[in-house]
């Protein structure tokens, strides 16, 4: 006689995510759904109150081995208060009720990640140096992925100015905020004039662009000024290029008309393949682990430095 008693249904992998803004990424959910979570839910228009109990909410309902199969996805579009929700989710956990949180806002924390992990990588691989000392100008440097990114290459020991296109005291009050937050030092500064900026460029060592799609920050013309240029780096896929000779496709290609004929651009697409990479790897981790992660900044930026390391 045989066995007809089924076995229980393995528990889908479930995703709730939250985001302070009226919609949830459509490109995250998308992330998610190809790394393997069966059930994607977002909240929207949630506030720094709601995450206690909405974690709680996520956590008490599963059991113990439901909770292995159960993550949390912060995203929105302030990289600060993003940072705070995944605090306050890492501390509304009750073990052994505990899951995975991983937070990328607007995409910046693997964004940027990509963004410092191929700057380090070039400038070891063409120059033998290290982005410690170095002098990093951001450009559109006050945004979401400008703000990481002073971040991280202030930390590793890079001399950065956060640069606003509107006003100095926006790219003063940005430094100050997170050189308090992460205790690093950035400095803000204004290239709202041809002078201003091409005073930073003329300073630079690096030429970081994080500015909205779609707006050229350095010309041609502009590009002569940077006589000390070793990368310029743009994240913007959306033409015309945000720095002008630095093409989507560029991974270490020499830029045409710049004092020092050795400089090297990377462009968007180069970027972004490493940050879709980081991106899946996090989600991964979330469900591979077997223990519950909590996924920022940090850990975004310790990911691209691998995927960085393993490229030809």
């Amino acid at each position: 006689m045989s066995d007809t008693t089924e076995k229980p249904a393995e528990r889908p992998y479930i995703l709730h995510m939250f985001t302070a803004t009226p919609q949830m990424s459509p490109f995250d959910v998308n992330m998610a759904a190809d790394a393997g979570y069966q059930v994607i839910v977002p909240y929207c228009s949630v506030d720094q109150g709601m995450i206690a109990n909405l974690t709680q909410d996520a956590i008490f309902s599963r059991g113990p081995k439901g909770v292995s199969r159960t993550g949390i996805f912060i995203g929105g579009r302030d990289v600060m208060l993003a940072a705070d929700m995944l605090d306050t989710a890492r501390r509304a956990m009750v073990p052994p009720f505990e899951v995975s949180v991983f937070a990328d806002p607007s995409g910046s924390y693997t964004t940027a990640a990509a963004l410092v992990a191929l700057v380090e990588r070039h400038l070891s691989k063409a120059y033998g140096m290290e982005l410690g000392g170095k002098r990093v100008l951001i450009l559109g440097g006050t945004g979401a992925v400008g703000r990481v990114a002073a971040a991280m290459a202030a930390s590793l020991g890079a001399d950065v100015s956060i640069a606003s296109h509107a006003e100095q005291a926006r790219a003063v009050r940005v430094s100050d905020e997170i050189n308090q937050r992460f205790g690093i030092v950035t400095k803000g500064i204004s290239t709202a004039t041809p002078d201003q900026l091409h005073a930073a460029l003329g300073e630079a060592e690096i030429v970081l662009a994080t500015a909205i799609a779609g707006v050229q920050v350095v010309s041609a013309a502009d590009l002569a000024h940077a006589k000390h240029l070793l990368i310029a780096a743009d994240v913007n896929a959306v033409p015309p290029e945000g720095i002008a000779g630095v093409n989507v496709m560029n991974d270490g290609k020499p830029i045409e008309g710049v004092p020092n004929a050795d400089a090297i651009g990377i462009g968007a697409l180069a970027i972004g393949n490493v940050k879709y990479q980081v991106e899946h790897r996090l989600f991964m981790r979330m469900r591979a682990g077997g223990k519950p992660v909590y996924l920022g900044f940090p850990q975004a930026f310790d990911e691209a430095r691998a995927v960085a390391a393993g490229l030809e």
